[in-house]
């Protein structure tokens, strides 16, 4: 795959963290501009995710009827006008509603980008191309809150959806250009009509589901970081709200050196070898965090050290499992990486709520969420690994 494809579906991919991550430094300005607190607010947000769980299974089968460049078209330009909609927005309610068609929109990326990586590549290209993208997901939380802070302070918190609206634009105008249809036309061609069939044989297929399971399961870890880790770091242990950034940041960044290091390796091992180690590490990570956190020391660097390993783990585990998930699926490959994405966003979210639910004024929480998705994680891996076997035999 050549670098231009790469660098647009990196931008593609980019939708919905820079949706999510980009406007959060807004949130005292648009509580003030709506008359109301951040707790109605951040309803803009769960809203976001609901449109993003919705708009994936409806992608899917579009893409596997009418090919990857339509549906792409059609989401990244609904993406557009709901941003410029949200920058206008009058009211609240205006704004959660152009939230959530921008969810739609935005989730379009996502699903066909999986779905073009898996019509031009192998299992093994399929996972260098995804770890290649993880660098996107990786900078992304880690950039997107401070220009969006920049923005909010210079031009107010309108500011950011225009930022949004001209991004999208941009990207539709590359993909206008520079990304030529990727199903084959000889490829036969899905019915709309057979959308809910296909997806009831795919989630039969329990090598699709195991890898699909075991990169979302690994994945609500990485939720449940982010819903503790503001009380962990600010409240808990008294790291200044300015320098919280710089803690994430350092987190990410080991994400994405092992998703760089991953590509590499995968010239030596498959995406399926490598997905049945990392997650051990991952489980093993997230046991000492939870032991240490038990513990509840007096200084922070304890938990830091598991931590950082459990986060940087998935920059491995996540393209592997995609790869994995999504090799060999042919002409249904559109469904497929919708499925993928909405089970895998599902069981994340879920995650992040029991963060909450257990909250107990320690880290404890946070831990055993982390340690619990590891310890399902190797379990699905393993049980999916010995499946693999069995039908090779």
């Amino acid at each position: 795959m050549n670098l231009r494809t790469i660098l647009i579906l990196g931008a593609l991919s980019a939708f919905g963290p820079l949706a999510i991550d980009f406007y959060l430094p807004g949130f005292p300005a648009m509580a003030l501009a709506f008359a109301t607190d951040e707790k109605h607010i951040q309803t803009t947000l769960a809203v976001y995710f609901l449109g993003l769980s919705i708009g994936q299974l409806v992608y899917g089968p579009m893409a596997d009827r009418f090919g990857r460049r339509v549906p792409l078209l059609i989401g990244v330009s609904l993406f557009t006008l709901a941003s410029l909609a949200c920058a206008f927005a009058p009211t609240l309610d205006a704004l959660i509603l152009a939230r959530f068609v921008q969810a739609l929109g935005g989730c379009a990326g996502m699903v066909l980008s999986r779905a073009i990586v898996s019509d031009k590549c192998d299992a093994v290209a399929s996972a260098k191309v995804f770890s290649q993208l993880m660098l996107v997901m990786g900078l992304a939380p880690i950039l997107a809150p401070m220009l969006g802070g920049v923005l909010v302070n210079a031009f107010g918190w309108q500011s950011i959806f225009i930022a949004l609206t001209l991004f999208s634009a941009l990207c539709s105008l590359a993909v206008t250009l520079g990304l030529p249809e990727s199903l084959p036309a000889t490829q036969p061609r899905q019915p709309l009509s057979g959308a809910l069939r296909q997806y009831g044989s795919l989630l039969k297929d329990r090598i699709f589901l195991g890898h699909a399971l075991t990169g979302g399961i690994a994945l609500a870890g990485m939720f449940a970081y982010i819903a503790g880790s503001p009380f962990v770091f600010i409240k808990l242990y008294g790291v200044p709200a300015e320098h919280y950034g710089w803690l994430f940041g350092s987190n990410a960044a080991g994400f994405i050196l092992v998703a760089q290091v991953n590509a590499r390796l995968l010239a030596k091992r498959g995406p399926a070898f490598l997905l049945a180690r990392t997650v051990w590490v991952y489980l093993l990570a997230g046991l000492a965090l939870l032991a240490v956190s038990a513990l509840q020391p007096v200084r922070l660097w304890p938990l830091l050290i598991p931590l950082f390993v459990c986060i940087a783990s998935l920059g491995c585990i996540i393209p592997n499992a995609s790869a994995c998930a999504m090799n060999g699926q042919g002409a249904r490959a559109g469904s497929a990486s919708a499925l993928l994405g909405s089970v895998q966003f599902s069981v994340a979210a879920g995650a992040a709520a029991m963060v909450s639910l257990l909250h107990d004024g320690t880290a404890v929480p946070m831990a055993l969420v982390i340690s619990v998705c590891g310890l399902v994680a190797v379990a699905i891996a393993m049980a999916t690994r010995r499946l693999q076997f069995s039908r090779a035999v």
